[in-house]
């Protein structure tokens, strides 16, 4: 019988934790059609995690979690070159509709806008433990990516560290920070705009851009113009505007090839750790793994390896591209 573990365990050659989480290993693979664990719960049918015949959005604890409220103790003990710790956190689930077949891309503005109250609300509620320092939302899409289940929903992880790549970011912003009294994210807003060459679209309070460094052919980031250092600042417009360029942006990704773009959407924002953090600009970063629509981006020796990314496009010319990929009226 499988162990279930949800520990951490240090790497000191990088510097940064690694959750075991053994029990992943029995999560939902590919389930048949009238199977998916997602879908609402039909009179005699299959009892799936969501027992209503209808809804909106729902929001619950992951069932093979990466990050545990009560996690069990660490199943080696430390020692001084590798200590090992519980996995405390949360993973949560967020079910965007109740049907099986729709995407992000498929939704109006409206419910889109609703999304975006979600994530606020969930944002804020986890902010609040003390044992939470980083709250993650993002999005798996498409198989490319490794999805398991295709039901819409997107996920939350709220880490009790903050992870490796944003203490990165942290440091570079704070110092940006110190030696021009700037946000970092904010000179790079005014240098995208300014160039205009990259910009994929743009509306009162966000712009879609290609970034200049871009790791992947169609990555695109989505930033507030305002330096709103999380969701939690937004009100009502802000959400509403966050909804109709991610909408526009969505729409773009399928229209570029005519099939449903596969990606990983990730939210970067304030960490939660309650320490003051003047560089952090809230924006959203796609990863679609395509490169063309039959042939995959993938992460080989050189960016597995050696974390150094070759990108075999021209950001410029990728975000021509997507400028073109008019969104479809709804």
């Amino acid at each position: 019988m499988r162990s279930t573990v949800s520990e951490r365990r240090w790497n000191p050659i990088l510097g940064e934790w690694v959750v075991t989480a053994t029990h992943r290993q029995d999560r939902t693979f590919l389930p048949p059609a009238g199977f998916c664990p997602l879908c609402p719960t039909r009179e005699g049918g299959f009892p799936s995690e969501v027992p209503e015949p209808d809804y909106e959005f729902v929001v619950f604890e992951n069932k093979f979690p990466s990050l545990r409220h009560n996690p069990s103790q660490p199943t080696v003990e430390s020692t001084a070159l590798c200590p090992v710790m519980p996995a405390v956190g949360a993973c949560e689930v967020v079910l965007y509709s109740s049907d099986h077949n729709r995407t992000l891309a498929d939704m109006s503005v409206e419910k889109i806008g609703q999304l975006v109250e979600v994530w606020k609300d969930r944002y804020e509620e986890l902010a609040e433990r003390k044992d939470i320092n980083y709250v993650f939302i993002f999005e798996n899409k498409g198989e490319a990516i490794g999805v398991t289940i295709h039901h819409p929903h997107g996920q939350i992880y709220a880490f009790p560290f903050i992870p490796p790549k944003v203490q990165r970011a942290i440091a570079n912003e704070e110092a940006h920070y110190e030696s021009t009294g700037r946000c970092l994210h904010c000179d790079l807003i005014a240098q995208e705009l300014n160039d205009g060459r990259r910009i994929v679209a743009r509306n009162d309070g966000f712009v879609a851009f290609v970034p200049f460094y871009a790791r992947y052919p169609y990555e695109v980031h989505i930033y507030a113009l305002e330096h709103l250092p999380s969701i939690s600042e937004f009100c009502t417009a802000t959400c509403n505007s966050l909804a109709s360029l991610l909408h526009t942006v969505l729409r773009k990704y399928d229209n570029l090839w005519g099939i449903s773009m596969p990606y990983m959407m990730v939210m970067h924002q304030n960490p939660t750790d309650g320490e003051p953090h003047m560089g952090s600009h809230f924006h959203i970063e796609f990863y679609p793994p395509l490169r063309t629509a039959e042939k995959l981006k993938y992460l080989a020796g050189c960016e597995s390896g050696a974390g150094t990314f070759v990108n075999d496009t021209l950001p410029e010319e990728k975000a021509f591209e997507l400028r073109q990929a008019e969104p479809t009226t709804e």
